[in-house]
């Protein structure tokens, strides 16, 4: 199965241990597009919704693609009810929009999955003239708050993380400037999230190379970064994400 279509096995877990993004990062974007009640944004593969709600919120005539069977039932499930909430079970890359276009796309760690020339270039045409084009991605800091135990989970990569099929499709979101876009800027927001032992495995769980490992590999793997997080001499879980 190709990684942008595994997510979609576990909608789930998916929903309960993704993260969320950072209201700051919202802010900044709503401000930059002027999203607005009538502002018509499409969100590109929301998944569950971890960058939903802020957005919706506004009330904006919202539209979201989502590849995924699973995922936009639970999509539906969430937000069907939302008069200004409407999706399309498709795939972006061969879609049909029919003419309609946006004052806002933006997509939280999904536009990486769609080859540069088609995702660059299709956002693009969706756009209005000024509108605005907004990518999130996640980037974890693991090693900061706990050196030591970040040295520990580190053993467990190295003992039982041995994915047969790669990850990294080298996609870059500065590329953006080659298909029309200009005005390229760069922000970073910075947030906190505690796990216990428990609570990291799953969400762990949710990353698309973890979930493809091979057995006996994948259990011992799992079970690794639980021993790693637990503390014994506590009885308690500790680690920041």
């Amino acid at each position: 199965m190709e990684f942008r279509r595994i997510f979609d096995t576990i909608p789930e877990k998916f929903d309960r241990y993704r993260p969320r993004y950072c209201r700051e990062a919202f802010d900044a974007i709503i401000e930059a597009a002027s999203v607005k009640p009538g502002t018509q944004v499409l969100e590109l593969g929301p998944g569950t919704g971890q960058a939903t709600d802020p957005i919706l919120d506004t009330g904006c005539d919202y539209l979201a693609i989502e590849l995924g069977e699973n995922l936009a039932a639970k999509m539906r499930e969430k937000y069907g009810a939302r008069t200004n909430f409407r999706l399309v079970n498709d795939d972006f890359i061969t879609h049909d929009f029919g003419g309609e276009k946006f004052d806002l796309i933006y997509s939280a760690a999904t536009i990486q999955w769609i080859p540069e020339d088609i995702a660059f270039s299709k956002t693009y045409d969706l756009l209005k003239p000024g509108g605005v084009l907004a990518m999130m991605k996640i980037y974890g800091d693991y090693r900061t708050p706990n050196p030591a135990l970040f040295e520990k989970i580190q053993q467990v990569y190295s003992a039982y993380f041995h994915p047969t099929e790669e990850y990294y499709r080298g996609f870059r979101y500065e590329n953006c400037l080659n298909y029309g876009y200009t005005g390229w800027e760069c922000r970073t927001f910075r947030s906190q999230r505690i796990f216990n032992a428990e609570e990291y495995v799953n969400m762990c769980g949710t990353h698309c190379d973890h979930l493809v490992l091979p057995e006996p590999e994948r259990q011992l793997f799992f079970d690794g970064l639980r021993c790693a997080v637990w503390k014994p001499m506590t009885g308690s879980y500790s680690t920041t994400r």
